[in-house]
């Protein structure tokens, strides 16, 4: 005859076993989120110190486009504001930077619990995330600034060209601020590839149901390049050819895992 004591004892330590892989991988989030969130403090503090540096390589493309002359500044109207920017920059930068600590961090916790043939399929994703990320950032700051500062520059006018001059007066906060979710913007866009093959290789996407909606994604492409982009055309067109290109390279990538996972069943 069974004993109910024994029967409820077993069944307690069926429910401790359980719930001793869970606490185990909270556990190890909640020490990879201390690893991830101290290396971005870290960052901050060592960027505060070369805040200086970083600001003026972020005004440059605005510097290039006002030329020389002594009224060419950026102002602000409040006291504190200068040093809560710069710690924003700061911060910016040292987001920035640890950005890549972060992907590592997650393919420690994520790569344990994966087979080989899963974390050969991975492992190219992470590497291709942080890339970029750079890339997008590097488009804004070497393509779309250079190219959009100087029409917006365009529209000031001397005391000889009218009875009130038009002279730009800009805040440094917000031009900061703009410089900062414009990169940050870019770079997500620029994850479009990433996105769509993960869903390809999960298999809720196909290459051929892409390339049927390629007429649609270019309007809602250019929609996103009008939203994050400034109120000009050539931005958007800086911003929107590369995304096409990127959703075309979407396309290609899932047709060649297609290719690969049939050759593997074979």
């Amino acid at each position: 005859m069974e004993n109910p004591v024994e029967n409820e004892n077993m069944e307690k330590s069926k429910i401790d076993d359980s719930k001793q892989p869970l606490i185990a991988h909270l556990s190890e989030l909640r020490i990879r989120l201390i690893w991830v969130f101290s290396c971005m403090i870290l960052s901050t503090g060592v960027c505060f110190f070369f805040v200086n540096d970083i600001y003026g390589f972020l005004v440059i493309p605005l510097a290039e486009a006002m030329g020389p002359g002594d009224t060419n500044r950026l102002i602000y109207t409040n006291l504190t504001e200068a040093f809560f920017t710069y710690l924003k920059v700061a911060f910016f930068s040292g987001v920035f930077i640890t950005f890549p600590v972060l992907l590592i961090q997650v393919w420690l916790f994520v790569a344990p619990g994966l087979y080989r043939q899963e974390r050969t399929v991975f492992l190219p994703f992470m590497i291709a995330t942080p890339s970029l990320f750079f890339l997008g950032a590097a488009c804004v700051y070497y393509l779309v600034l250079p190219m959009a500062w100087p029409f917006f520059l365009s529209f000031q006018m001397s005391s000889d060209e009218a009875v009130l001059p038009i002279q730009l007066e800009a805040r440094v906060s917000e031009y900061l601020d703009l410089i900062m979710t414009l990169i940050f913007a870019f770079g997500l866009c620029f994850q479009l590839p990433v996105l769509l093959t993960l869903l390809g290789h999960a298999g809720l996407v196909t290459a051929d149901w892409l390339a049927a909606q390629r007429k649609y994604m270019v309007i809602v492409i250019f929609t996103v390049a009008a939203i994050l982009t400034p109120p000009d055309i050539v931005s958007q067109i800086l911003l929107a050819i590369p995304l096409m290109a990127l959703y075309e390279l979407s396309i290609f990538m899932i047709r060649r895992i297609k290719v690969e996972n049939v050759q593997d069943a074979a």
